[in-house]
């Protein structure tokens, strides 16, 4: 009997060294597998953050791109702009140089009625010239300058309204 409980011992042995081989394979084996699975969705998540990453990067280079032309067409109008302020301001300077310096006097018409004389006959003319004007008369030079200020102020107003118009317009064309 001894011997057979020796044997069925060692039987037993075997049996349960046999189940833990094989158990530890069934793991080992399912461990492998698993582990593949995991590079797998690992190297899909990669792949989908790369593409994201890409899709994001082409996506602030065309942002970058639309504000550089943006920065560029602010940047021409805006020269536009000012040379044409400067241009109108040196016209308004020298307009007011030359009225300082007599060179240039302002006048307005006078109105028919306000002629002295019959107001069917016109008066005469000049001995050097041979039409028949209206009646006018010399501004004051102060009073020349204020006008000649104020229609700078316009002037000046104008040209921003014109660079205001040109701006919402492009802005309108470019979206």
């Amino acid at each position: 009997m001894k011997i057979d409980a020796v044997k069925w011992g060692v039987v037993l042995l075997v049996n349960l060294a046999l189940m833990a081989g094989s158990a530890w394979a069934a793991w080992a084996w399912q461990a492998n597998a698993y582990g593949q699975q995991l590079a797998a969705k690992e190297v899909a998540y990669q792949t989908e953050r790369t593409n994201l990453a890409n899709a994001n990067s082409a996506q602030i280079l065309a942002e970058q791109g639309k504000r550089l032309a943006l920065e560029q067409w602010l940047a021409a109008s805006d020269q536009s702009h000012y040379r044409a302020l400067t241009d109108e301001n040196t016209k308004q300077a020298r307009l007011r140089d030359r009225l300082a310096t007599a060179d240039l006097r302002l006048s307005v018409q006078v109105a028919a009625t306000a002629a002295t004389g019959c107001d069917a006959v016109q008066p005469a003319t000049s001995p050097g010239g041979v039409v028949h004007d209206t009646r006018r008369a010399q501004l004051d030079p102060a009073h020349a300058q204020r006008i000649i200020g104020i229609t700078g102020d316009g002037d000046q107003g104008l040209i921003a309204l014109q660079a205001c118009q040109s701006y919402v317009a492009g802005m309108i064309v470019s979206e």
